[in-house]
C-alpha cells in the first residue's frame, strides 16, 4: 500500500517555479530519501506535504498519519523538554499526552526531561524534535535535514535511532537531506531533486554507484 504519493506536483512563488512536475512515492514501511543541493526545492516539497504551500498543479495523497521533524528543530526554547514533547501530541480530541512511552523509546532524553529546550545542544534538540513528532503516533515520519549543523558523531547516533524506528516500529520514513551519503545509507530508495525536478530515482544502492550521483554528491568535498 502507498503511504504517500505525489503526482505531477508543481509549486510556484510569485511566478518562479520551485517544483516542476514532481512525482514521488513512499510505500508503507518504506524508507525513502530525497537528496539535492540547497535551492533544489526540497523544503518546498516538505511545505507542500504539510499543507503550508498550495500547489499550482498536481496532487498529494497521504494515506496514513504523518508527522514532521522540521528543519532547524524549531524548539520552544523556554519550555522544558517534557513540555515540548507534549506539544507533539496536541490535536483535537486527543487525550493521551503521556511522555513516558517516548522516554522508553528514546532513553537519552530521560536526563533532559526537565531542562529548558533552549539550553540543549543541537543534537539533543534534534532528538527532542524526533520525539515530539513521534508523540503524534504517526505511520509516516518526514525528517527535514537530520544532519543540519551537527557533528558527524552526533549524526551517527541520530541515524541509528532513525533506523531503529524504521526497522523495529515499521515507520515509513521520508528523509530530506543534503548529506547524500547519509541518506543513501539510511534509506532503501532515493530520489534526486535538481532545480525543482526529479532527475534520478531508484534503489539507493544503485544510485550510490551512479556516476551522476557520485560526481555531484559523493565525491571529494561532499559529506
Amino acid at each position: 500500500m502507498t503511504a504517500v504519493e505525489v503526482t505531477g506536483l508543481t509549486v510556484r512563488y510569485d511566478g518562479a517555479t520551485a517544483l516542476d512536475g514532481v512525482d514521488l512515492t513512499v510505500a508503507d514501511h518504506q524508507a525513502v530519501a530525497l537528496i539535492g543541493a540547497n535551492g533544489a526545492g526540497k523544503s518546498t516539497l516538505v511545505k507542500a506535504l504539510s499543507g503550508l504551500v498550495r500547489p499550482a498543479s498536481g496532487t498529494i495523497t497521504v494515506n496514513d498519519r504523518l508527522a514532521q521533524v522540521p528543519e532547524g528543530r524549531e524548539m520552544f526554547p523556554d519550555l522544558t523538554v517534557d513540555d515540548n514533547l507534549r506539544l507533539g501530541a496536541w490535536r483535537r480530541g486527543r487525550r493521551n499526552r503521556d511522555t513516558q512511552r517516548l522516554y522508553e523509546l528514546l532513553p537519552d532524553l530521560v536526563p533532559l526531561r526537565n531542562r529548558k529546550a533552549g539550553a540543549l545542544s543541537g543534537g539533543q534538540q534534534q532528538m527532542v524534535a524526533i520525539g515530539r513528532a513521534l508523540m503524534a503516533d504517526p505511520e509516516i515520519l518526514v525528517v527535514d535535514e537530520l544532519s543540519l549543523g551537527l557533528a558527524p558523531l552526533i549524526v551517527g547516533t541520530l541515524a541509528a535511532h532513525l533506523r531503529a524506528l524504521h526497522t523495529d516500529r515499521g515507520l515509513a520514513v521520508l528523509l530530506i537531506e543534503q548529506n547524500a551519503r547519509l541518506a543513501l545509507d539510511l534509506c532503501d530508495h532515493a530520489y534526486v531533486l535538481e532545480a525543482g525536478r526529479i532527475v534520478l530515482h531508484g534503489p539507493s544502492a544503485e544510485l550510490a554507484r551512479d556516476p551522476r550521483v557520485t560526481d555531484a554528491y559523493l565525491g571529494a568535498g561532499h559529506e
